[in-house]
């Protein structure tokens, strides 16, 4: 009797292996659970801001002679250049509500807290890149100790402002306290564009070289040295411009009261919290791509 052995072929035992696909859950689909994070983490991130804040304000002025003095010099000068040309004859700059040099310092420092703000929350996140390479901690400490130093440094450019209020004269109404409203606006508009762009700085050398070329341009389409004209095209140019309504206003109700835009302010002041969301969201998904890549 023949007993046969069956051998089964070594294919037939093997079973496929299954091949699993992981698809990471983009977090854009849940924008309330997105949101809730950044709320939180912005809170958290309160101390780390504070401690920032401190250390970059003693480092600005540790190993200056003139210290503190170069947060107000450049308005001065400014003022006191451009007076002196509109004074000569050279610029035709037209009539101003309040006298020119407390109209054009008081301008001066707006823009430069407004272009200080878009060009360091840039830096921020720079900065943000090399801390998160090593620390766990949320972004938006950078951010935030970036507007504390903005914010103090524009305290202090005031203090020659109001010696130009008293020296020529300017009276104030009560809407002087409404005044801080538009500022903050205007400051939130800065926030979103360089929350924004702070990404793309730390990949690209050039956005930054970009940006400053670009707000040289802005500059001269802002009602800043001169009132803004009220025909034309460039009066047109100056009418769009998103900057406009938030700097002059936060002007008119420090000084005359009188808001002459009311609509325009309203309108800039929704892009600029629009702005400032849109900017904050992107700044926050963007960020683990940039620490990944550094």
């Amino acid at each position: 009797m023949t007993h046969g052995t069956s051998h089964s072929s070594p294919d037939k035992e093997k079973k496929p292996i299954p091949v699993v696909v992981y698809q990471p859950d983009s977090r854009v689909r849940h924008p309330v659970q997105l949101f809730h994070e950044m709320w939180r983490d912005l809170l958290a991130s309160r101390e780390l801001a504070w401690q920032l804040i401190q250390r970059d304000i003693q480092s600005q002025y540790r190993q200056s002679f003139l210290g503190i003095l170069w947060a107000f010099i450049p308005p001065i000068i400014a003022a006191i250049g451009l007076t002196f040309l509109k004074e000569a004859n050279i610029l035709n700059l037209g009539k101003t509500d309040i006298p020119y040099p407390v109209f054009v310092a008081f301008s001066m420092t707006l823009w430069q807290t407004f272009t200080r703000t878009l060009n360091n929350t840039m830096s921020a996140a720079r900065t943000a890149k090399g801390m998160l390479t090593k620390l766990n901690v949320p972004p938006e400490a950078f951010v935030l100790s970036t507007l504390g130093q903005i914010i103090f440094n524009f305290f202090i450019q005031l203090i020659p402002v109001i010696f130009f209020f008293i020296w020529f004269k300017v009276s104030v109404t009560w809407t002087i306290i409404l005044a801080p409203v538009a500022f903050i606006h205007l400051l939130m508009f800065a926030t979103g564009v360089g929350l924004i762009m702070g990404p793309f700085s730390c990949l690209y050398g050039d956005v930054g070289k970009l940006m400053g070329f670009v707000t040289q341009m802005w500059l001269f389409v802002t009602p800043v040295i001169y009132p803004e004209p009220k025909h034309g095209i460039w009066a047109i140019l100056v009418r769009i411009n998103p900057v406009t309504p938030l700097l002059v206003t936060t002007r008119e109700l420090a000084t005359t009261g009188i808001i002459s835009n009311p609509t325009g302010f309203w309108l800039a002041s929704i892009a600029a919290i629009i702005m400032l969301l849109i900017g904050w969201f992107f700044y926050r998904l963007a960020m683990p791509f940039i620490v990944e890549r550094a």
